[in-house]
């Protein structure tokens, strides 16, 4: 077998070996209107629109990634842990749950993320890079290697209709070569 190897600009060597993916998913209603709790996606503030309903941050885009992640190696992070970490030492922020699942990712290091996200409200293309930018830092990737799409939804789902919003994400890995 060939070995195929890239630089990546954060200094990792890409090598051909084993690849897998996994896919994710998350959604959350919004807070009542009025309500002071920020809304948080891919671990940016965005302004002008109430949080969404959750424990924690209720951040749905790094909660479909660390779903996704979950799905690599086979530990639901989301659920038991998050809870844990959440209603018992206070943590709400799902960067820790990401980092968490990540940390459990020992056989393989993740290479791709890639996120669509559905919301009528807020519009997010403004704000696209700067979350594309927190994934990317999140997940020890180049930003090259995080794809970030939302749609509006049209108006066919609760999510299109403006009541939540929903993220999906694929992560893909591969088999971490130790020397």
């Amino acid at each position: 077998m060939v070995k195929k190897k890239n630089k990546a600009k954060a200094g990792r060597t890409i090598s051909a070996g084993t690849l897998i993916a996994a896919l994710g998913q998350d959604s959350h209603q919004f807070e009542p209107e009025g309500t002071v709790k920020p809304l948080v996606l891919g671990g940016v503030a965005i302004p002008g629109c109430p949080g969404l309903a959750g424990n924690s941050d209720a951040d749905v885009v790094l909660h479909a990634i660390t779903n996704a992640v979950s799905g690599l190696h086979g530990v639901p992070v989301l659920g038991a842990l998050s809870d844990e970490l959440c209603l018992k030492k206070g943590i709400r922020d799902s960067r820790v749950y990401l980092g968490r699942s990540l940390a459990l990712l020992t056989k393989y290091r993740l290479v791709h993320v890639s996120v669509s996200i559905e919301a009528q409200r807020p519009r997010l293309a403004g704000h696209l890079q700067a979350m594309r930018e927190s994934i990317a830092r999140i997940c020890l990737l180049t930003e090259n290697h995080v794809a970030l799409t939302a749609t509006s939804g049209e108006g066919l789902t609760a999510f299109g209709r403006g009541e939540g919003i929903q993220a999906f994400a694929v992560v893909s890995a591969q088999t971490e070569n130790r020397k």
